[in-house]
């Protein structure tokens, strides 16, 4: 019955974006290209406030962690990797209650990782 549920997010899973191996030893150049790319976008979403939040003048306990990461009160970078960690305890959670059935096989494995992808994206 379990694996069945996670037959349904087949569909969704082929589009969700996966990173392959590289297929050429990456230069040192190259990474670091991309490091310094990472870099600016990560910046560039401490600043974008969320809608909704409320700026107010009450004391920050995270002032200076902000301070150390460039961060503001309020940004879109303050979500952190949260929906990440809840999406995978979830559904280990469903697993462990016998909910969802994953196999042994690679491929129900994979299906199980995708729709864990799925839960975050949703």
């Amino acid at each position: 019955m379990g694996v069945k549920i996670l037959e349904w997010l087949k569909p969704f899973i082929a589009v969700i974006p996966e990173v392959a191996k590289p297929e050429r030893k990456i230069q040192f150049r190259e990474k670091v290209l991309w490091t310094a790319i990472t870099l600016f976008i990560f910046l560039v979403c401490c600043q974008i406030p969320l809608f909704g939040i409320m700026s107010s003048d009450s004391a920050d306990p995270f002032y200076w962690m902000r301070v150390i990461m460039a961060s503001n009160r309020g940004t879109l970078m303050e979500l952190g990797i949260s929906p990440i960690v809840t999406s995978s305890l979830i559904m280990q959670l469903l697993q462990g209650a016998k909910l969802i059935d994953v196999g042994d096989t690679p491929k129900e494995k994979a299906l199980f990782n995708g729709a864990q992808k799925c839960k975050v994206e949703g």
